[in-house]
């Protein structure tokens, strides 16, 4: 369960077993479902949850966003048949059929890919040492970002750090450890953006697996 709250990312929140959702949208009146897309910004509430079930966040401003974005509200037909029992797999597929969707179906861009596997784990990266790695222009390199992972170099780089202390917070880290080795300051400015995306605490993060 969660209490009323949005968040910045747009978020797919799905029930994998017998049980429908029980949510309550802006207007607070409540109701059941299987799936629901929240937009970005949009007040929401879990009242009640199921055993088995999938939250997926996507930022605003990237392909898979915009497109579930355009979907908003239940989403019955949102789940594709044949879906993993356990509910990290199944996100996982699930996250593939939406992105099999909007993302071009030609292989990244050589620069792209070299920038995309050289990222994880350098804090402060400036556009221009990505673009040297890459061996592109900024402006061409801020292009494939948007162009082929549908979000801004700098909110890829935001998404990557959260995800880094998400993954050492639920290895048992504490806060300020999670935030000093994600690049953050301290664990406030960890906590403050990561319920500005996600309309949780970072200490919630032990309890999700992170894709």
């Amino acid at each position: 369960m969660a209490t009323a709250h949005a968040h910045h990312s747009v978020q797919v929140v799905a029930a994998l077993d017998g049980d429908d959702l029980l949510l309550a949208g802006p207007s607070g009146e409540p109701f059941a479902c299987r799936a629901y897309v929240v937009p970005a910004g949009v007040r929401h509430a879990v009242l009640r949850g199921t055993e088995r079930g999938l939250l997926l966040h996507y930022d605003p401003a990237s392909a898979a966003g915009r497109l579930l974005t355009a979907r908003a509200g239940v989403a019955e037909g949102l789940l594709p048949p044949g879906l993993p029992a356990e509910p990290f797999d199944a996100a996982c597929a699930l996250d593939r059929v939406l992105l099999a969707e909007v993302l071009p179906a030609a292989a990244r861009h050589p620069g792209l890919a070299r920038v995309v596997a050289w990222l994880p784990g350098r804090d402060g990266v400036r556009l221009s040492e990505a673009a040297a790695v890459a061996g592109l222009s900024e402006s061409r390199l801020a292009h494939l970002f948007r162009a082929e992972l549908g979000l801004p170099f700098r909110s890829y780089v935001l998404w990557l750090r959260l995800m880094r202390a998400a993954e050492l917070a639920a290895r048992g880290h504490t806060l300020t450890d999670a935030a000093h080795g994600a690049g953050f300051s301290d664990g406030a400015h960890l906590s403050r953006v990561c319920r500005r995306m996600f309309g949780i605490a970072p200490s919630e993060s032990r309890r999700i697996r992170w894709r």
